[in-house]
């Protein structure tokens, strides 16, 4: 996996830099309109053509299963911790629900997708995107887009007025699950000129969320006075949620050749799209990147250290 990391940290690295030679206004554009085009197009197309050809089965349930425990475990910790406001209070008094919020979204949703998909792909082969895909679009993407959009209007401002569940009927990629699922559980052959074409579409997505990934990546000035805050968000997304998805493999009998993926799908480090549910919500949106800058740093060396252990 080191290889692996190396070569995707390149990539990452690569969207700082490039984040750096535009400015953050121009490169916030650019990166706005390149998830733009992941989450419409690129995304969609690799759903699509990755569940096609899954069979349905017990794992299309385990998976998802998994990764709802852990998603709501992790919220449940971190409510535990952050919910009372005494933590942030004493490091950043005057601003604790704007940052509560945040922390609870930064704490509980993974970069499942923009970092999962490459990581599985390249470490375990094009078979595991389906690990990330159930994980992300049949579990925590739909507890994102109700729990944790009551959270994010709770601890921050209403925001427009869609009801979450009309929030998560406009997810492109969520369609393309069900339009997946639907075709593999009827058993329609993939004409190939179609199969060839959603292939090219889906080899844009590793590479184009990477670069995203690392656009995303930003630092404020005193970020280490705030470090004692977001330790607890370190610690439950690259160690607890990771045990939890592993524990629960073992307790819904995930085959072996899958607990593997499972786990490493677990250990990734803060959702990048949570910066948009942030500002969208008013919430601390400079505490979410600086999880996420963090969360993703410490992954480089956390995610080869889970694969050691499950090897």
């Amino acid at each position: 996996m080191l290889n692996v990391l190396i070569g995707m940290a390149i990539i990452i690295a690569a969207g700082i830099g490039w984040r750096m030679v535009l400015g953050q206004t121009s490169a916030e554009n650019v990166r706005t309109h390149l998830t733009q085009a992941v989450y419409h197009i690129f995304l969609p197309a690799l759903v699509v053509h990755v569940l096609w050809q899954f069979p349905v089965g017990l794992n299309t349930v385990r998976i998802p299963l998994v990764a709802s425990l852990s998603v709501l475990l992790s919220l449940l910790a971190a409510f535990l911790l952050y919910g009372n406001g005494k933590l942030v209070a004493a490091f950043m008094p005057g601003n604790s629900n704007k940052a509560v919020g945040a922390l609870l979204l930064a704490s509980a949703f993974g970069n499942f997708s923009y970092l999962g998909l490459p990581v599985l792909t390249q470490t375990f082969g094009t078979w595991a995107q389906v690990v990330a895909i159930h994980f992300d679009l049949l579990a925590s993407t739909p507890i994102l887009f109700t729990l944790g959009i009551i959270l994010a209007r709770h601890y921050g401002k209403a925001g427009d007025a869609m009801h979450p569940l009309l929030s998560l009927l406009q997810v492109p990629a969520i369609w393309a699950a069900v339009a997946g699922i639907t075709l593999s559980l009827m058993a329609i052959p993939m004409p190939d000129w179609l199969d060839t074409t959603l292939d090219t579409l889906s080899a844009a997505v590793v590479p184009l969320m990477l670069l995203s990934v690392g656009m995303a990546l930003r630092w404020q000035s005193g970020w280490m006075a705030r470090i004692p805050v977001l330790l607890p968000v370190i610690i439950i997304q690259l160690a607890l949620m990771p045990m939890i998805a592993w524990s629960a493999s073992l307790g819904v009998g995930m085959p072996e050749d899958y607990l593997a993926p499972v786990v490493i799908e677990g250990a990734m480090p803060s959702m990048v799209l949570g910066l948009v549910i942030c500002d969208r919500f008013k919430l601390d949106v400079g505490l979410y990147a600086e999880a996420v800058t963090l969360t993703t740093v410490l992954s480089l060396f956390t995610l080869p250290l889970w694969l050691e252990l499950l090897s």
